[in-house]
């Protein structure tokens, strides 16, 4: 479990202590050779070995990410329903309606599961939007199995939503007493740990001061009353992570998750404060379909009168959407919003969306939401194909993902996202930036981002004030004032969220949730080749 996950022919090679020191002796001496800084991250003896940039903070734990907080088996739920499809029906929606409300009315099993509803093969027309709001429900298709959406509307085709995360318990804040919590942490030391207790639910906040709008420049974005460019406000950006205590010791917890913002005492500090359990469904599951969008032929960049997103999360624990191709829906393949969390998104593909090609469409993978894992993922023609959104809190991964012929970039798009990586993306450019006065004032669109082993077009990785940016093993023209390690050249290992996976949950964990391919090289080919047809 210590050594690092070294890359070969067979799905595993775990180093022996000899080859990884001297892995880790050959990127040091690179690294001098070439005048750069020493690796932040690097195979050690007795694994990955962290080095702290100067203000203190480390590449974070990201393996948290993913359904039930990485490193388990998307499970495979029993069949409890079927349907076949309609003989020349023109709208299924509510026949399919009707299936998924009467299996989600059951009885939920002792493992919490109701059932798999399953649509036969065939062809479904569906002119509105299938709900699931009910936990343990898993919608599923066989190999040709296609869900039409059909109409004019602008919509999600399946929409996932129901309960909601704890509120707030009132009278149970804890003033974080450190003066900086440095990204990368799960520590936090508190005035006092009275009334806690482990296994806890929390949120921990981080507060943003006028000081620190001003230090980031978005206080002075808008330039008068007829502007539409607005500026950044401390109610707004003062952001809430959920985690949970694992441990405590004096004044002293420990949470399940690292920060991925730096809390500091002098941009006003930060402070925990016990949740209600959280009430959102949980362990609801999309598999197996093929959705597509009508829409008017010839119109493929201008229609934008039918379906929108093909499957939208809008309240969701422990979730996950694999073996799912969307095609010509306007917006996305999968939409998690920002009640979303542990969401797991694989072997998925979102293909020649119909919309405008301008700002809000055609973001093929779209996250605001925590902990969440997309995985083989692989998309043609989309603009923002592996985007986070606006004060999103991570951490959150995309893994081993293609984008084809996309349109604009990749990355966090706006508003300081916060502690994603994108570990083995190929894609055309991939950015974090200063985007400024854009849209209506994106501002710093991304913090302490790791773009890891990319293999792109560009790169632009800009460093925001208070926090940082990276790009480590990056091919392609790598610019910016970010923390740029091994410029063109793939560094070890091949992926960070395995190696970290593997490192902290054992072999198991990451046979649970890789192929063999994956576990050996990268997946350009194969992806491409699968979604190679019209």
């Amino acid at each position: 479990m210590g050594t690092s996950l070294i890359e070969s022919a067979a799905p595993f090679f775990l180093a022996p202590k000899s080859i990884a020191a001297v892995l880790a002796v050959l990127m040091l001496t690179s690294a001098a050779v070439a005048g750069e800084a020493l690796p932040l991250v690097r195979p050690g003896e007795a694994g990955l070995v962290y080095r702290a940039t100067e203000s203190g903070d480390t590449i974070p734990e990201f393996s948290y990410s993913g359904y039930r907080g990485g490193g388990v088996a998307l499970p495979s739920v029993p069949v409890r329903a079927t349907l076949e499809p309609s003989q020349g029906a023109d709208d299924d929606t509510a026949r399919i309606q009707k299936a998924i409300d009467e299996l989600s009315a059951a009885a939920p099993g002792g493992d919490g599961f109701r059932g798999a509803l399953l649509l036969k093969a065939g062809n479904y027309r569906v002119a509105d939007t299938l709900r699931i709001s009910a936990s343990g429900v898993v919608l599923r298709g066989e190999p040709d199995t296609v869900i039409i959406a059909t109409g004019k509307k602008q919509r999600p085709l399946i929409l996932i939503e129901g309960g909601k995360p704890g509120a707030p318990i009132p009278d149970s804040k804890h003033i974080i007493t450190q003066q900086r919590i440095a990204v990368g942490s799960r520590t936090l030391q508190l005035e006092n740990t009275a009334g806690l207790g482990v296994g806890d639910d929390i949120e921990v906040v981080r507060i943003a001061s006028d000081a620190w709008l001003a230090e980031l420049g978005t206080d002075k974005l808008n330039r008068g009353p007829d502007d539409p460019v607005k500026n950044w406000t401390s109610e707004e950006y003062t952001l809430a992570s959920e985690r949970r205590i694992v441990a405590i010791e004096g004044n002293t917890i420990t949470i399940d998750a690292p920060i991925v913002c730096a809390i500091e005492e002098r941009f006003g500090g930060g402070y925990i404060r016990k949740t209600q359990p959280d009430a959102r469904i949980r362990e609801v599951g999309i598999e197996s379909l093929r959705l597509v969008s009508e829409y008017v032929k010839g119109q493929e960049k201008l229609d934008e009168k039918h379906a929108w997103d093909a499957v939208k999360i809008n309240c969701l624990a422990d979730g996950w959407v694999r073996d799912v191709t969307a095609k010509h829906f306007g917006y996305s393949c999968v939409n998690i919003s920002a009640r979303g969390k542990r969401i797991t998104v694989q072997d998925c593909a979102c293909l020649d969306p119909v919309s405008q090609i301008t700002g809000g469409r055609r973001y093929s993978f779209a996250l605001d939401g925590q902990l969440c894992l997309v995985q083989r993922c692989y998309t043609r023609n989309g603009r923002h194909d592996y985007v986070m959104h606006a004060r999103a809190r991570g951490p959150n991964v995309f893994l081993d993902c293609v984008a084809d012929e996309p349109h604009s970039d990749s990355g966090p798009h706006h508003r300081w996202s916060t502690g994603t990586l994108y570990d083995n993306i190929a894609c055309g450019a991939l950015n974090v930036q200063n985007r400024k006065r854009s849209g209506s004032g994106h501002g710093w669109a991304g913090a302490n981002m790791v773009f890891w082993n990319c293999r792109t077009v560009s790169v632009s990785c800009e460093k925001p004030p208070t926090a940082n940016n990276y790009a480590i093993g990056c091919t392609g023209d790598v610019r910016g004032n970010g923390h740029i390690e091994s410029k063109g050249r793939p560094v070890e290992p091949r992926s960070l969220y395995l190696t970290q996976l593997r490192q902290r949950l054992g072999d198991q964990a990451l046979l649970n949730v890789t192929t063999p391919q994956q576990r050996t090289g990268t997946l350009d080919k194969s992806l491409r080749a699968m979604h190679r047809s019209p």
